[in-house]
């Protein structure tokens, strides 16, 4: 038997133990909420754009050897990676004069920077009106609605055409400056013409159908050639991937429509470390591929006699090109890869089932290009890449199986064997 001395000093060693192990684990949880107590509140929704979290896509970085990370640009306000642009767009339009409280945002757009457009000119007192073309999954057009946006859909044409939905788009800013024009005029002149304000004499149109009494001017966003666009990932999007992953990258990897992020980032990652690679994944009817990698903008469907026909054949939206825009000209790549229709919806519905990641046809096409990157470079690499937006956008195409079933496009995949991984 052991002294009682001992067994005393025993239990009070224990007493001292569990008395100490009790204090820390208070101390922390107490920490822990004083810190969650602390954490900074948001002014406002545009101050909750951005940052957006950085993750691992377990799934494909399992299969392919590498670090595949995915910035969640989803998570954004707006659903979106636009949101970003949205925002830059705005606030330089109203540091500059261009765009004053009460005027109207006009774009021709996909649909989600009209989204994205229509999600934060609100909270600068601003209206959005956008021309989107009629092909473009319906819910795009239902969402703008519900935000307020004055929506326009037009038949699909190539850019050269004056009806092209950004033709059109510009063309509402200038009416809409001519419209808050006269407005002012009659004011000053202290009566109301209102056969002139509600007539165009240029070409018919009805003003008052189009923009409100109280419309303040208009202002084309401009997303292909504004550089507001390319600034936007330049000091947001870019900075957010270095400092997120502590420099610690090999490659990054998107698909271009406007080309802003692709060109932001890639600019901004190779000021950083010009050992980052930067590449381009191209869907089917962009001429963006070609261009990179053969220095000629070339597709097939820009053959002659179907110039004025949609030249996109593809069901992804927001992304491919036949034209270099001044934001894509920024861009620093190193190369590009060919994405299809089918690897993009192939690889929507894997990372659905294995990572729980429900996204958009875009983001899709992005992670696609993501495994040819780790293919191209092998395993052991850092490689990222942008989740654009989600699914919930696209369920009347995209993630509609009937209507891929009538493109011969129902996935039938098991794993990544549709890009030669067994």
């Amino acid at each position: 038997m052991a002294p009682v001395a001992a067994r005393s000093a025993g239990a009070v060693g224990v007493g001292v133990a569990i008395f100490i192990s009790v204090a820390l684990t208070t101390y922390l949880i107490c920490d822990r909420r004083s810190k969650k107590k602390n954490i900074p509140r948001k002014n406002g929704l545009v101050e909750a754009i951005g940052n957006t979290p950085l993750i691992r896509i377990n799934s494909l970085s399992a299969a392919t050897g590498c670090q595949i990370l995915g910035k969640c640009e989803f998570l954004n306000p707006g659903g979106s990676v636009k949101d970003r642009v949205a925002l830059q767009i705005i606030q330089e339009a109203l540091e500059s004069g261009q765009l004053r409280p009460g005027g109207i945002v006009t774009e021709g757009s996909a649909g989600s920077t009209a989204i994205s457009i229509a999600t934060v000119a609100p909270a600068y007192g601003c209206k959005t009106h956008v021309v989107i073309p009629d092909d473009a999954a319906i819910e795009k057009s239902q969402i703008l609605e519900a935000l307020g946006a004055t929506v326009e859909r037009v038949r699909p044409v190539s850019i050269t055409h004056k009806d092209h939905f950004v033709n059109i788009a510009r063309r509402r800013a200038s009416e809409a400056n001519e419209f808050a024009q006269k407005q002012r005029n009659s004011q000053l002149n202290g009566k109301e013409d209102t056969a002139k304000i509600n007539g165009d004499e240029s070409d018919g149109h009805n003003y008052s159908s189009l923009f409100p009494s109280d419309c303040q001017g208009g202002y084309f966003a401009d997303q292909f050639e504004n550089l507001a666009n390319f600034r936007a990932h330049y000091n947001g999007t870019g900075p957010e991937i270095w400092e997120q992953t502590n420099g610690k990258l090999d490659a990054f990897v998107a698909a271009a429509g406007t080309g802003g992020t692709v060109a932001g980032v890639s600019t901004f990652l190779q000021e950083k470390n010009p050992d980052i690679k930067c590449f381009l994944v191209d869907p089917p009817g962009s001429g963006l591929f070609n261009k990179v990698t053969r220095g000629v903008m070339y597709t097939k469907e820009e053959a002659e006699g179907r110039r004025l026909k949609n030249p996109f054949d593809t069901i992804t939206e927001g992304i491919g090109i036949n034209r270099i825009t001044k934001n894509f000209a920024m861009a620093k790549l190193h190369g590009a890869f060919r994405g299809t229709d089918r690897e993009a919806v192939e690889m929507a519905r894997f990372l659905l089932k294995n990572d729980g990641l429900f996204l958009g046809s875009s983001s899709a096409m992005n992670c696609v290009g993501a495994v040819r990157v780790a293919q191209a470079i092998g395993p052991g690499h850092t490689i990222v890449t942008i989740l654009c937006d989600s699914g919930m956008r696209h369920l009347s195409k995209f993630c509609n199986a009937e209507y891929l079933s009538e493109l011969g496009l129902t996935p039938k995949a098991d794993g990544l064997e549709f890009l030669g991984i067994e």
